[in-house]
């Protein structure tokens, strides 16, 4: 159990690329993050990322029309069927091509998929378990060039595709007599979006170069007829039923031509005549048209462009509602949500995902994540916010709870290095590569005070001490250590003796003992109150990258470049033990390296540290996809975690794929231009629209800071993908303690039917179900809490006041579970203080969940207050007359209402 972390969450990338999705209700958007999606409740402000994930980078998502099901397909055309209501993983499937767009037709009984220049339907997934999930209907070919959008009708009748030969194609779902294929030309340019309009057969398409075409059809929806019997050619075109490519079944195949299909006698075609032409660029503002959206019950047409601008359009007079600049970044996906209000928009380019309400004209959601590399994280001390550092030179605030961005702080003109709390937690110090130390206020949201060297130096590493006073920081070029005052801002001494680098630093947390690693192959102990002298200096094997001491600060781990990390003891500059962890890397080989990865492994070591809340194991991650959990007493390995199986990354394979190899080298090596590389586009310096010399990289995969929470129920890492977080909340349902045959639920409840409290509890925890845990406790009298308090056995204590802070997140009933920590804390706390190394973290948890309901309701009380008082000043203006009597019992009752409001707040504050 104390090592069952699991995947909680991915948070710093809310968007890569791929198309966004609303729920059914609307009130949610699923978007894809590298090879996960993420669904962000838009109502309830929450954030969650699916425990599924795809082989490579996810190019499309298909969700069906009840909202149960979806189809994630990677850039491969590997497909995934998940669940969205277990998040769990009902079928694999593989297209063997890349696959442009997927749509579920209305009725959810069909979907088609365009890869290349076919688009095939397949027969959706039942409800009933099928061993092949995914049949194929029919094969419809037509377009002479890649396909790139679909639409369906509302009957689900027919479907239209768009290519890239600036042909339109509308086919038919079933066999009609009068609709086989229809094409559709008037574009000189890329198709980005074919619409039906609502219940008709009626079409807007739009295309790159900006233009708009309006299509009227001769014939509606109800005139389409059902061919009951098939011709002879027909009979011999179905023949060609068989497998096609890579040995694929391609069912019924459907071939448009350049001519019309023939009129059988009695019936007319379907037939379209162009009814209007539009154009969106005629000023020649705006760039090419990236994305376009139709909401068909409103007739609102969202069109997104290269430049950021996006417009909004009723159709079919093609009248303006608004146009705005949301970014300087290309938009490429645009959707809206089943009621029209709300209007989501992806920018790969900056990782943005905004939500626009257009009748108020107000985000909804605006997040952004780092687009480049993260550096560094940093826990608060009670657990609820997570501080990230990137390279783009910003620092940004996360909430746990809701996993989304509050804050973001862009002082920095460079890489952020490193991130730290104070121990008061409403401070953020963050060093960077520009030689400026900042600090943020929490309060406020702004930067109050800017440490400066007087040489300009690089900062790599940051420690501020437990008092908050002293901040300290390393350069990596000029090997010195700064030390300035919190209060003053002052440069109070600069510490010399290092002869490389300063690679990491770290406050002792009980001593004011400054520890600092550096590649000269020492670790320094500074002593803060004894004029800034060496107290001792730690002579290691190789480079120290690494350092970090035990919550206690009893010990101090050290990792070196040789892939050791080595434990010291403080006090007497000893070595008390060492683990050799570069066998446990496991680096894969990166498609530029000319050697094996067992060789590469070699060079490789861990460059982040971190021990856990209780000082019993240690957390260590570098330059590869794992993350390693070792026990410091035993000195051995309790667990691996891979933290990405994205093989859009570099360097997550053991063994490179000889087919890539050629005699010119290896193909990953050949630039494959721009929009045609699956890497991470870069763009240069001071290039703002149209570089013509964009780039593409295929990022290596690396965990550059790892965290434990204060908590001790969860830790973070920061990657090339993003902050995942592990947590062991929710991770295990049924894990007894000390369990026996007579411990079973019905026992349990029998004890509370006697009124025996004490012991149902016991068993409870002892059976550790939660819900039954829950029942118990909530069973117990207000009156009763503190007799059972007092006599509940010491081994037991924690346990329930681990269980009340879990149950005061999640739980309303905040009176009763504060009467029980509080029984609890009053009657055991002496006790509890002989063992506070391994009660701190179940205290911190505690402490956290209560903050959390103290601010929500300071806040309501707060409003409640403010509301009150705008009532009484909003009554005194509309000067009613009144008598001198009444306006006497208006002010006493306002006065009540104050008394009464403030005496909440005290006993909310005297609870808390």
């Amino acid at each position: 159990m104390k090592f069952a972390y699991r995947f909680s969450n991915l948070l710093g990338a809310v968007y890569r690329r791929g198309n966004l999705s609303f729920s059914k209700d609307g009130n949610s958007v699923i978007s894809p993050v590298g090879n996960r999606i993420s669904v962000f409740d838009l109502k309830n402000n929450k954030s969650e990322t699916l425990p599924v994930s795809t082989a490579k980078n996810i190019t499309c998502v298909g969700l069906s029309p009840d909202g149960n099901l979806a189809i994630l397909v990677d850039e491969d055309g590997a497909a995934l069927l998940i669940s969205l209501i277990t998040r769990a993983v009902l079928h694999h499937f593989h297209f063997h091509k890349p696959v442009a767009s997927i749509r579920f037709s209305p009725d959810g009984r069909k979907f088609v998929v365009t890869k290349e220049n076919v688009a095939l339907m397949y027969h959706a997934p039942g409800r009933n378990r099928e061993f092949n999930a995914f049949v194929l209907d029919k094969s419809y070919y037509g377009p002479y060039d890649e396909t790139t959008c679909i639409d369906w009708t509302d009957d689900s009748k027919c479907f239209v595709v768009g290519s890239k030969d600036m042909s339109t194609w509308v086919f038919g779902a079933e066999r009609w007599s009068n609709l086989i294929y229809y094409s559709l030309g008037g574009h000189k340019d890329i198709m980005v979006g074919c619409f039906f309009e609502k219940d008709s057969l009626d079409l807007y398409t739009v295309s790159q170069d900006g233009t708009l075409c309006v299509w009227e059809s001769d014939t509606e929806l109800d005139g389409l007829v059902l061919r009951k019997t098939r011709l002879p050619a027909e009979r011999g075109e179905e023949e060609e039923r068989g497998e096609g490519e890579e040995n694929e079944p391609r069912g019924e195949v459907i071939r448009g031509k350049g001519e019309r299909p023939k009129e059988k006698e009695g019936t007319k075609n379907v037939r379209y005549k162009q009814r209007s032409k539009h154009f969106f660029n005629k000023e020649g503002d705006f760039n090419n048209l990236t994305a376009a959206a139709f909401h068909k019950p409103t007739h609102i047409l969202v069109t997104g462009f290269a430049s950021g601008i996006f417009h909004l359009h009723e159709l079919p007079e093609f009248n303006l509602i608004h146009s705005l600049s949301i970014s300087d970044q290309r938009i490429a996906t645009v959707s809206m949500n089943s009621s029209g209000d709300w209007i989501g928009f992806g920018c790969s380019g900056l990782g943005q995902l905004l939500v626009w309400e257009w009748q108020s004209e107000s985000y909804v959601f605006k997040q952004q994540g780092h687009f480049n590399n993260m550096a560094a994280l940093a826990y608060s001390p009670d657990g609820q916010y997570i501080a990230t550092g990137g390279d783009d030179g910003k620092v940004k605030v996360w909430n746990m709870t809701s996993g989304l961005c509050f804050v973001t702080f862009t002082e920095h003109t460079s890489s952020v290095t490193n991130v730290t709390f104070t121990s008061r937690g409403f401070v953020i110090v963050s060093a960077s590569l520009d030689g400026t130390v900042r600090a943020f206020d929490l309060h406020r949201y702004r930067n109050f005070r800017t440490f400066t060297s007087p040489r300009p130096a690089q900062f790599s590493s940051l420690a501020v001490d437990p008092s908050g006073d002293l901040v300290s920081a390393g350069a990596q070029d000029s090997f010195e250590v700064f030390i300035w005052s919190m209060q003053t801002g002052r440069l109070l001494e600069v510490l010399g003796g290092h002869e490389g680098p300063v690679s990491c630093l770290c406050f002792s947390p009980v001593q004011s003992i400054l520890a600092s690693a550096s590649w000269d192959k020492t670790v320094r102990l500074w002593d803060m109150m004894d004029s800034w002298q060496t107290k001792e200096t730690l002579r290691l094997t190789s480079d120290g990258l690494a350092v970090s001491y035990r919550p206690d600060g009893q010990e101090l781990a050290v990792a070196t470049l040789d892939g050791e990390i080595s434990f010291w003891s403080p006090q007497s500059a000893n070595q008390t033990g060492s683990i050799s962890g570069r066998h446990d890397l496991k680096m894969g080989r990166k498609e530029t390296e000319k050697i094996t990865s067992k060789q590469s492994a070699k060079g490789k070591s861990f460059t982040s540290l971190c021990y856990s809340a209780d000082g019993e194991s240690i957390l260590a991650g570098g330059q590869s996809k794992f993350v390693c959990i070792y026990n410091i007493r035993e000195q051995i390995l309790m667990k691996k975690f891979e933290i990405s199986c994205n093989l859009s990354l570099d360097a997550m394979e053991e063994f490179l794929d000889r087919r890539k190899m050629t005699e010119f080298g290896s193909l990953a090596l050949v630039d494959e231009g721009v929009g045609d590389g699956d890497g991470v586009e870069l763009s240069l310096p001071g290039v703002r629209k149209g570089d013509m010399s964009s780039r593409h990289f295929k990022p290596e995969i690396r965990v550059s800071s790892l965290r434990f929470s204060p908590t001790g129920r969860s830790w973070a890492a920061t990657s090339t993908e993003g902050l995942l977080t592990y947590s062991l909340d929710g991770a295990l349902v049924f894990d007894p303690y000390d369990l026996d045959l007579d411990v079973t639920p019905a026992s349990v409840r029998r004890q509370l039917r006697q009124a025996k409290w004490a012991a149902a509890i016991v068993l409870a925890f002892r059976l550790n179900e939660t819900a039954l845990t829950q029942e118990v406790l909530e069973a117990v009298p207000h009156h009763q809490i503190t007799v059972v308090c007092g006599s509940l056995p010491d081994v037991y204590v924690e346990k329930l006041l681990g269980f009340i802070a879990s149950a005061l997140e999640r739980c309303g009933h905040l009176q009763f579970y504060l009467s029980w920590s509080q029984s609890l804390l009053t009657q055991h706390g002496q006790k509890l203080k002989t063992r506070s190394g391994a009660v701190l973290p179940t205290i911190q948890s505690l402490q956290k969940s209560i903050q959390k309901h103290f601010e929500d309701l300071s806040k309501l009380c707060d409003w409640n207050m403010y509301t009150i008082r705008y009532a009484v000043a909003l009554s005194k203006q509309k000067g009613v007359k009144r008598t001198a009597g009444d306006a006497l019992c208006d002010k006493d009752e306002s006065e009540d209402s104050e008394v009464m409001s403030e005496d909440s707040l005290e006993e909310t504050d005297m609870l808390v």
